[in-house]
């Protein structure tokens, strides 16, 4: 790509703010982050202290739930991974049909950078994987190192300060975005169980069902809380993983407001001093109308899961008993080097090589106010692949040696990218002193990966 053309294409993509609904979703995905630090930290001291055996008993503890044959028994731990973990992945899959619909994802010349830059940071860090593990049991973790933790990426950004270009945090959002997206497909295609026929059918008439009642405009919250609980059930006892159902039940919520936000306006300035509990009720309802389902459920749930769900995963995975002896299982040693190399080395690598790509085949340009050494700092952050990374981790080995080397690999890999990533946008930032009022041409950038 020639210089021209970099620079003119990059000059027509303008710099712009977070739109409202990303901004609160930014917010809140970087104040969650603190909360899940906080929690991963507990469990370590906790794993580590000399209450561990505690800590153990705690989440190994037989827990039932249902009613006749309806019924769940598990441990307490896999009721939080494979229960309320389906409500963090349905605010996933919230927010990548709002990115698809409305977001950066609609308009493909944008979307064409963090889609490429993802593809390239899903597939090298395998790879890494892969060539350092090898075959055996380790092997069946390669797609540890593929996800991005979206919580703490931002978190980590947010540190930095407000002198991130806007587009950064866009993009880096976006990237995550679609990392978690192949992070469900590889779930459900790769780390799920024998099929039952039967109940994946029962799964399917489920969602299909959400989608009826929706279309028919029925507004009785109770029973989509009960489709949920149902289809969350049939895909459990189905053999693709329960959280999936989250994912499957958020991509068939509406996007699209049932009434224009105007006419909510308009009916409450026609209101009279005195309405009537008639004139309240349908304008109770218009105004519900007028924001998506899927928005509505976003902005009630996503804080919830943020602030309680994600904590609580951590607090029951993140514990790892850190001792001299944990890597000298068969194969351990191999596993957290795999990790370390494929999120510090391969997400870096992955992201940038497949932002360049893009850039190379005019298929995707920078946003005006980014550039590569930006860009650099982004995919660094890319490697803090914490709370996917612990869930495929845990899906991935049954022997818990190999399972706790690859988590307390997670925790080193991402300290070591939270880090790097800091320390790279830190040095790309431009110092006030540089910045002028009379100034309003951006400086001279680069035309490609230097």
């Amino acid at each position: 790509m020639s210089t021209e053309h970099s620079a003119a294409a990059r000059q027509s993509t303008p710099a712009r703010s977070l739109p409202g609904v990303v901004a609160r979703f930014v917010r809140t995905e970087a104040s969650g982050g603190v909360a899940l630090v906080v929690a991963a930290l507990v469990a370590l001291v906790w794993a580590n202290s000399p209450w561990q055996h505690s800590y153990e008993a705690l989440w190994h503890s037989r827990v039932s739930l249902g009613f006749g044959v309806f019924r769940v028994e598990d441990d307490l731990r896999h009721f939080v991974n494979d229960g309320l973990m389906a409500l963090f992945f349905f605010v996933v899959g919230l927010e990548i049909k709002r990115e698809a619909v409305h977001g950066e994802l609609a308009d493909k010349h944008v979307a064409a950078l963090p889609v490429f830059a993802a593809v390239g940071g899903m597939v090298v860090p395998a790879a890494l994987y892969a060539l350092v593990a090898g075959g055996g049991a380790g092997g069946h973790g390669w797609g540890i190192p593929m996800a991005t933790d979206i919580a703490f990426a931002l978190g980590v950004l947010a540190l930095v300060g407000s002198r991130v270009p806007s587009s950064l945090k866009l993009f880096l959002l976006t990237l995550a975005i679609v990392d978690d997206l192949g992070a469900i497909v590889v779930i459900a295609v790769f780390y799920s169980g024998t099929l039952d026929g039967g109940a994946l059918a029962a799964a399917v008439v489920g969602v299909v069902t959400s989608v009826v009642l929706r279309r028919l405009r029925v507004d009785w919250p109770p029973i989509y809380v009960a489709l949920a609980v149902a289809t969350w059930y049939a895909t459990y006892r189905s053999g693709v993983h329960a959280t999936i159902a989250g994912v499957a039940l958020a991509l068939t919520t509406p996007t699209h407001r049932l009434a224009p936000s105007d006419t909510a306006r308009r009916w409450a300035q026609d209101l009279s001093d005195e309405p009537t509990a008639s004139e309240i009720h349908q304008m109770t309802i218009i105004a519900r109308e007028s924001v998506s389902p899927a928005e509505h459920l976003e902005e009630l749930l996503h804080p919830a899961t943020s602030f309680v769900v994600l904590p609580v995963f951590a607090l029951a995975n993140a514990g790892v008993e850190l001792r001299s002896d944990m890597l000298s299982g068969p194969g351990a040693t191999r596993v957290a080097v795999g990790v370390v190399v494929g999120l510090v080395a391969g997400k870096l690598l992955g992201i940038l090589a497949g932002a360049w790509l893009g850039t190379r085949l005019r298929l995707a340009v920078l946003p005006a106010e980014i550039q590569w050494r930006h860009l650099a700092g982004a995919a660094a952050l890319g490697g803090i692949g914490f709370t996917v990374s612990l869930f495929i981790a845990g899906l991935a080995f049954a022997d818990p040696e190999l399972a706790d080397a690859a988590k307390a690999a997670i925790l080193a890999a991402s300290l070591a990218s939270a880090a790097l990533g800091a320390a790279l946008l830190l040095s790309a930032r431009t110092p006030p002193s540089a910045i002028t009022p009379a100034s309003t041409h951006p400086p001279s950038r680069p035309a490609g990966l230097e």
